[in-house]
């Protein structure tokens, strides 16, 4: 039998695991034509919820567009990503594709080719890095012409939003705004994993994107949901686990999707025909898992300073109050002040190794914080 704990892409409809408010909520706000702001530490199921989403909505009433930005580096390339997407959504025969194209981005030179599979596709004959201000703003046109020619919502989707701050220069996010607040029946939604840029372009009063959006932050999956999906997936298999270990489980990956459905996996694997999950097997797993990353896990803890391995060390503990900046946890972990555990803090989440989280900071690499908590031991 297939392994039934699917992690490391996107999971379909048989491995996902609740979202069942979040699928409801953006649902919602989509139908209304809404914008929204949707954030999650990296591999939290952002992407596979979104697709999710799409894919439930009525063809008849809606016109999703997935673009993904993560392969972007600059405005030209951000461009040509949503004219790519656009025109494969609102159209697949190969004439009309190309008189699509020439409506809707002639300032791109279309052209239409095959691809591997024989199917058509968009290609455009600009080059460079950089795209102009008249060219993005046929681009970011094309949604509100295509809402008004199909009589349908338009569904921009943005996955990995975040890449856009590092383009040379802000024109991306101004043509945004400039266009987006004209718009009527196109819905967008703006997804990332880098909360700390993504929260800078719409909380910071001087950015364009300044209070565009409303905020949707995805977290970690409730024990209570992951207890009946956990289970009747060794129940298929003629295997067992009982409760109290889908708990202790969940408490090891702090019911983050990918870490919870990795270690899953490999749980489920040690588990033979016809047996059941002991708490040795769980021990084993996780053994496992950190023996394979745990060169990986050595090689950045030799890059930190003496600090950050401090304040890393105290996220990691359990028995932590986990204030981090407070006098009892600077004592504690040997950072001797707040100013350091602040600097090392920041430091941390700019390399994209914790992130905030209410008043305190989670290790975003569930697996890390294990490894971590063995040093400790």
């Amino acid at each position: 039998m297939t392994n039934p704990f699917s992690y490391g892409g996107v999971v379909g409809n048989g491995e996902f695991c609740n979202r069942a408010q979040e699928l409801a909520d953006l649902k919602d706000l989509i139908s209304s034509a809404g914008r929204c702001f949707v954030y999650a530490e990296r591999r939290m199921g952002k992407s596979s919820l979104i697709l999710r989403v799409l894919g439930e909505l009525p063809k008849k009433q809606f016109l999703p567009v997935y673009i993904d930005l993560w392969p972007t580096d600059g405005t030209l390339a951000f461009a040509t990503a949503i004219a790519r997407a656009t025109t494969a959504a609102a159209e697949t025969k190969t004439t009309r594709l190309l008189e699509l194209g020439k409506q809707l981005f002639g300032r791109l030179r279309p052209s239409v080719s095959l691809d591997e599979m024989g199917q058509p596709t968009v290609e455009f004959g600009v080059e460079g890095r950089t795209a102009s201000k008249s060219e993005l703003s046929e681009v970011l046109a094309a949604p509100q012409i295509l809402a008004e020619k199909t009589g349908k919502i338009v569904v921009m989707v943005f996955d990995e939003f975040q890449q856009i701050a590092g383009y040379e220069d802000g024109l991306a996010e101004r043509q945004i705004r400039s266009s987006i607040q004209h718009h009527h029946r196109v819905a967008y939604i703006f997804l990332g994993s880098r909360k700390h840029l993504l929260q800078s372009m719409f909380l910071d009063e001087s950015r364009p994107l300044y209070r565009s959006a409303m905020h949707y932050p995805i977290g970690s999956i409730k024990t209570k949901h992951w207890l009946p999906f956990i289970a009747q997936r060794f129940r298929d298999a003629n295997k067992a686990i009982d409760k109290q270990l889908i708990e202790q489980l969940c408490e090891q990956t702090q019911g983050h999707p990918f870490y919870t459905q990795h270690l899953c996996h490999v749980l489920w694997s040690m588990v033979g025909p016809c047996g059941a999950a002991d708490a040795a097997m769980l021990k084993a797993a996780v053994s496992e898992l950190l023996r394979r990353e745990s060169h990986a896990y050595v090689i950045l803890w030799e890059s930190l300073t003496k600090n950050e391995q401090r304040f890393l060390r105290g996220l990691a503990d359990s028995d932590s109050s986990r204030k981090p900046f407070s006098a009892d946890f600077t004592r504690r972990y040997g950072l001797r002040a707040a100013s350091n555990a602040q600097r090392a803090a920041e430091s941390l989440v700019a390399g994209d190794i914790i992130e905030r989280e209410e008043s305190s900071y989670v290790i975003i690499d569930r697996f890390l914080r294990l490894w971590i908590r063995g040093l400790l031991l």
